[in-house]
């Protein structure tokens, strides 16, 4: 086997074929629509949005060829003779998806991302108390969260400035036809404040909030536990540190095996995704092309212009090495638009290439997985000034400012999944007054932008890591 180390290509390059390859894939097989028997027979018992006139009507449809989204939604009213309300197209869409090609294949990416779920939880739990456990004074950990904290809040709030600057120069809504052909109600609009996500960190019940994957709670509650080891008898004390650092250990070795599959996952993410959205790529780039350019720019921008520079000042690494040492993981963020399921990920590069102790990077990625969300930050601030400038709203700057202040706070909240951002977008554009229907403007990119600011976010996790670290005085890698 030897022979053979010199043709093993490095992981990262596996992870862009991966991409690449699965982008053509969906391009080639873009996702259509059409009524089979057993997906009518599903929609016929479950619909709420059609009357039995009309399911009669659509039950000629069953024998038609797969159409594109817009050809089917032409025959679905020609059948009906009807004009289909927005929730009416929503519903039917949900029934009627028709992709052999990409349902082959799409089942890398539920076994891959259920895999990275099914151990964030463990994960959390042993990182942060094994960490917390191993930090000798309670003077160490309120250093270390003090630091944690500053640097999100330091680093999110410039994200914004840099996504304000963006869409006030390059005036990206100004013209823009309103009409909002994307359906909204589909969308769970944020109702709690900042306070309410303050008080729902304390869990009523901790087993309910496992099982809900609460990350706060979770986090709330190791940090919790792990100080109070440092409390107790010096036997039990010894007895509790070393078997959560075994956790640890044994929860890292199954990220390092999981993160083997990564390219079969990222390749059924990708694939399915860019065959579900092939449709909407040529709108992207004509209509929302220019706030899809203005938000690419903040981010990448704040990415490779501003993390970089914050990272050197402030600890002198180098963010060419740390930008190496965490490319699977930026990778894998990408692919799959989540950061909450790629903190295991996150943690094996900046434990085992940047070389953060878990003292540190055991507290300050998980929690930063969730609260620390530099390009949701910024995409939320120019989602807001977006819709204004399309409904030709005027926000002045202390509304900007409100704006800035919404964003900050409602991206500590929104939970690092996919599509969170745009949830919590609806408590920015309430807090200016702005239409939350608005959203409905830029739905149809929605899903090509979270995967790039997922990864900004899960940049700055690690670049947040390496700078504490470094602040602690530990000889890093990188």
């Amino acid at each position: 086997m030897k022979h053979f180390r010199f043709f093993k290509i490095p992981l990262h390059w596996q992870i862009l074929f991966a991409i690449a390859s699965a982008a053509v894939f969906g391009v080639y097989f873009p996702t259509q629509y059409k009524f089979t028997p057993d997906s009518f027979e599903t929609f016929r018992i479950e619909t709420e949005e059609f009357n039995s006139f009309e399911i009669g009507d659509l039950e000629h449809m069953i024998s038609d060829a797969p159409r594109s989204k817009a050809d089917f939604f032409v025959a679905a009213e020609t059948y009906t003779k009807k004009a289909l309300l927005n929730s009416q197209k929503t519903e039917i869409i949900k029934k009627t998806r028709y992709n052999p090609a990409v349902s082959r294949i799409e089942w890398f990416g539920v076994i891959f991302l259920r895999a990275l779920k099914m151990i964030i939880i463990p994960l959390i739990l042993s990182s942060i108390i094994s960490g917390i456990a191993n930090i000798n004074t309670a003077e160490d950990l309120g250093r270390i969260s003090l630091k944690t904290i500053l640097y999100y809040l330091s680093s999110s709030t410039i994200a914004i400035l840099i996504g304000l600057g963006f869409v006030n120069l390059l005036k990206p809504g100004v013209g823009v036809e309103l009409n909002l052909s994307e359906d909204v109600s589909q969308i769970e609009f944020a109702t709690s404040s900042f306070f309410d996500t303050l008080l729902n960190i304390v869990p009523d019940n901790i087993f309910k909030a496992f099982a809900a994957q609460d990350m706060l709670a979770v986090i709330f509650f190791a940090i919790l536990f792990g100080f109070f080891i440092t409390k107790i008898a010096a036997k039990q004390r010894e007895l509790l540190t070393n078997f959560f650092n075994a956790t640890n250990d044994v929860m890292m070795k199954m990220t390092m095996f999981i993160i083997r599959f990564t390219p079969l996952g990222v390749f059924g993410i990708v694939a399915k995704t860019i065959a579900d959205n092939a449709e909407q790529l040529p709108q992207m780039l004509q209509g929302l092309g220019m706030y899809s350019l203005t938000v690419f720019l903040g981010l990448v921008v704040h990415m490779f212009v501003m993390l970089p520079l914050f990272l050197y000042l402030s600890s002198k690494a180098n963010p060419f090495k740390v930008l190496k040492a965490m490319r699977t993981a930026l990778l894998t963020a990408f692919s799959t638009s989540s950061s909450a399921a790629t903190i295991s990920v996150t943690l094996h590069g900046v434990q085992n290439n940047c070389g953060v102790s878990n003292k540190v990077s055991g507290f300050s990625i998980p929690l930063g997985s969730t609260v620390n969300m530099d390009g949701t930050a910024l995409y939320e601030g120019v989602v807001a000034l977006f819709i204004a400038q399309a409904y030709g709203i005027d926000l002045t700057l202390a509304d900007q400012v409100i704006v800035l202040i919404t964003a900050l706070l409602a991206s500590i909240g929104a939970a690092g999944v996919p599509m969170a951002g745009l949830i919590m977008t609806s408590v920015v554009l309430s807090a200016v007054g702005l239409p939350l229907e608005g959203i409905g403007l830029i739905l149809s990119v929605d899903k090509i932008l979270d995967m790039f600011r997922t990864t900004v976010n899960v940049w700055s996790d690690s670049c947040g890591a390496v700078i504490i670290a470094k602040s602690e005085g530990e000889q890093l890698n990188v």
